[in-house]
């Protein structure tokens, strides 16, 4: 089974915060660059945050710069995604994924979805941002 297991959603107060982690699952995640993805009913899967290989670049949407931090525990196989002054249009069901094409990030902006390859997905972890 070669796939990414997306915990550490849950309910929280417009303001506060969540650490979402994303832990490998038959492969070594320190090897890919990892993308965080989320998605709402109804809109297109949309690219949240992106954290290379070793020490290349980490980047983010403009929605969530200043309040995400993307990080790695390669001891534990695991990409971290700590959210904080949690929106609620930060509302959704986010995912994680590996890219097979490259190790290294967009500096800046989102992952993109097209034109690049993503894979080893898991089932996500919902996040409800209350008003």
């Amino acid at each position: 089974q070669v796939h990414v297991v997306e915990s550490g959603g849950g309910l929280v107060k417009s303001g506060g915060s969540l650490r979402l982690s994303c832990a490998g699952s038959g492969f070594t995640l320190d090897d890919y660059a990892i993308g965080w993805f989320r998605q709402v009913p109804g809109k297109e899967r949309e690219g949240v945050s992106c954290i290379s290989r070793g020490f290349g670049p980490t980047a983010y949407a403009d929605s969530v710069k200043g309040r995400f931090t993307a990080s790695r525990d390669n001891a534990k196989n695991t990409v971290y995604l700590e959210m904080n002054n949690l929106k609620p249009e930060d509302t959704a069901t986010y995912y994680c994924a590996a890219n097979l094409e490259t190790v290294y990030c967009r500096p800046n902006g989102p992952p993109r979805l097209r034109g690049s390859t993503w894979s080893y997905w898991g089932q996500g972890t919902q996040v409800t941002v209350s008003s």
